[in-house]
């Protein structure tokens, strides 16, 4: 039997879960990260065209200061940011796929964001006549990962991994409990994701498209 892990920040876990359990995973979870808010200040809304938002963590801690910019559409990374904005009261202007970076290139100039970010971000390269202001609305702090988690009774672990931050902290984590890299394989969203990861696992899987629905996906093709 194989053993999946997802370590993702709640609400991500369970939903996670709940998808894995729909393709018939049986997937456990423990978060090795908690989301915190930070203060941040708000920039005069009437200097701001548009919300540039690359994670429902945006919406979900980004305070009473988003009231300010409820009339301002929101340019999401994906569906998920989406459903989250629509239900804090936003109105959608384009929902993205495979990045940020992508979600971005498809607007058109002229154009002032608001990009509302978390501590650990992906650059972007705005195009030209586009301007972002961008604020640090949230933090990811890093918990420890019980031993107890890895432990099982099937011959394959497979742990998913959602961003860079989360590959990083996984592996170190498996050096200071002095896990063999060798025996689990990692599942991840992408390219960075994997090279965050570093070396001497017994394998990467990038998924096809960086979402939690190929994610899953593609592990319940390793798994068949």
């Amino acid at each position: 039997m194989t053993h999946i892990l997802a370590i993702r920040p709640e609400p991500g876990l369970t939903s996670t879960i709940i998808s894995a359990r729909a393709l018939g995973l049986a997937v456990t979870g423990t978060p090795l990260f908690e989301v915190r808010p930070l203060d941040w200040e708000a920039p005069d809304p009437a200097q701001i065209d548009a919300l540039l938002i690359g994670s429902a963590n945006a919406i979900r801690h980004g305070g009473v200061n988003l009231a300010h910019f409820l009339d301002k559409p929101v340019h999401a990374v994906g569906k998920s940011t989406e459903k989250t904005a629509r239900q804090a009261g936003f109105q959608i202007g384009s929902v993205g796929s495979g990045g940020l970076q992508n979600v971005l290139d498809a607007l058109h100039a002229p154009l002032r964001l608001l990009r509302i970010a978390g501590a650990d971000h992906v650059p972007l390269d705005p195009p030209k006549g586009v301007n972002i202001h961008k604020v640090i609305a949230y933090k990811s702090v890093a918990l420890p990962l019980e031993p107890a988690v890895m432990d099982h009774d099937g011959n394959r672990s497979i742990v998913l991994l959602h961003s860079a931050a989360a590959a990083e902290h996984f592996a170190n984590e498996c050096n200071r409990l002095g896990f063999d890299k060798g025996r689990i394989e990692l599942a991840v969203l992408g390219p960075r994701i994997a090279s965050a990861a570093g070396k001497d696992w017994r394998a990467i899987h990038v998924s096809e498209r960086p979402d939690d629905a190929a994610l899953l996906a593609m592990v319940d093709r390793l798994c068949q």
